[in-house]
């Protein structure tokens, strides 16, 4: 299992009216920490695109839990359980930092296209390496 852990602060404009974060920021909050873990693993998803590989999403799932709140520090866990092969998943949680609640769980999965083509490729080497070392 490759794991990585990320905390931000709720922002106002990611709230409604009463303070709760809007449902789709979720999907953001899943996608701020895929891009941190991928940073921190050295493999930053801007390299492997100049490798010539995108990274398309192609279905996400979010079950909410618990509501987040303007003010509330947010711990999300992202969590690569095998090194894929034609599509790469990553679990996300979000809990509250401070108490330590489950606020929302789901995952993305991404495609992995040839840059130019946009035909299917596999996993670019670099990437099962990365995740291979985490697991």
């Amino acid at each position: 299992m490759f794991i990585s852990e990320l905390e931000l602060d709720v922002r106002y404009y990611e709230t409604d009216q009463m303070g709760i974060v809007h449902h789709s920021n979720y999907i953001r909050y899943f996608e701020c920490g895929r891009s941190d873990m991928m940073e921190k693993a050295g493999l930053p998803i801007h390299k492997i695109e100049e490798a010539g590989v995108v990274l398309p999403v192609v279905g996400v799932e979010c079950r909410y839990r618990q509501s987040a709140k303007m003010g509330d520090r947010l711990r999300i866990v992202s969590i690569i359980d095998k090194v894929p092969l034609a599509k790469l998943i990553v679990r996300s949680e979000i809990y509250n930092a401070s108490t330590g609640v489950l606020l929302c769980e789901g995952k993305v999965t991404l495609g992995f296209l040839d840059a130019r083509s946009r035909r299917p490729v596999r996993c670019p080497e670099s990437l099962v390496q990365v995740i291979e070392k985490g697991i």
